[in-house]
């Protein structure tokens, strides 16, 4: 199956406040054409934090991002010590790791889409997945809520292909903004299975980010991974040479 999406497509609802939720009416699928256009931008340089909580304690690893629309992205690990200079590259649906300790790339394929990345709540394949929800999912208001002092509608979404990673959703949006707030991901059976939870919406420019969000594998024992959105950069100009396998190893 094709899986097309940012490196950080799980991490960023960026929007820009395009009118109220009257504007939308009560159909869930404008609701999802809302939400899928404030997400899916242009490039965008970003430099983020991941807080990793496990076991035998925490740690964070800084990261810097290159991303081109839905198809390219690349992202290299600033800090701690022994995680820097790893290297991720995606290019449509393939993704490739570099690892400085051994100078090698290795192709992240198969089974190995479901394997934690480093240590954290998000898989692989979490990262891989196609980010836009419309015409993926078949959608209903399932009712309203407040967050962050924000109305939210809830949506319940169920994935229109079979083999998809998560065949059921739920999403509570901000009415305003259209910014994802809360996602529940289920299996088929109705099992949870992950949850992300918006901490903290931050406005970069004209777009309002959320800037801290915690995932929560309800597998995993723990306190779940955070995402922390230091600086972004809308619009920035990135050399196309940068999507590259040989800039892995520069």
């Amino acid at each position: 199956m094709k899986r097309r999406t940012t490196i950080l497509s799980l991490f960023l609802g960026c929007v820009i406040a395009a009118g109220g939720f009257a504007a939308a009416g009560e159909n869930a699928e404008v609701i999802l054409k809302k939400i899928d256009e404030n997400r899916v931008s242009g490039n965008k340089i970003i430099l983020s934090e991941m807080i990793i909580h496990g076991r035998r304690g925490s740690r964070a690893i800084r990261v810097k991002s290159w991303v081109q629309g839905t198809e390219k992205s690349f992202s290299e690990y600033l800090d701690p010590p022994r995680e820097r200079g790893t290297k991720m590259l995606k290019l449509g649906d393939q993704l490739w790791t570099y690892y400085p300790a051994s100078d090698r790339i290795i192709l992240i394929a198969g089974h190995m889409l479901r394997q934690s990345v480093m240590g954290s709540d998000l898989s692989y394949e979490d990262m891989m997945e196609d980010p836009r929800l419309q015409g993926n999912h078949a959608a209903a208001i399932a009712g309203e809520e407040e967050l962050l002092g924000r109305p939210c509608r809830i949506l319940d979404l169920e994935a229109r292909k079979a083999d998809a990673a998560y065949p059921r959703r739920r999403l509570w949006v901000d009415t305003e903004r259209f910014t994802v707030l809360k996602e529940e991901l289920f299996a088929r059976s109705g099992k949870l299975l992950k949850t992300t939870t918006v901490e903290s919406v931050r406005r970069f420019g004209s777009r309002w980010v959320p800037d801290r969000s915690r995932f929560k594998d309800a597998m995993k024992e723990g306190q779940g991974t955070e995402f922390v959105v230091h600086e972004i950069e809308f619009d920035a100009d990135i050399p196309e040479s940068l999507f590259s396998k040989a800039a892995l190893k520069k």
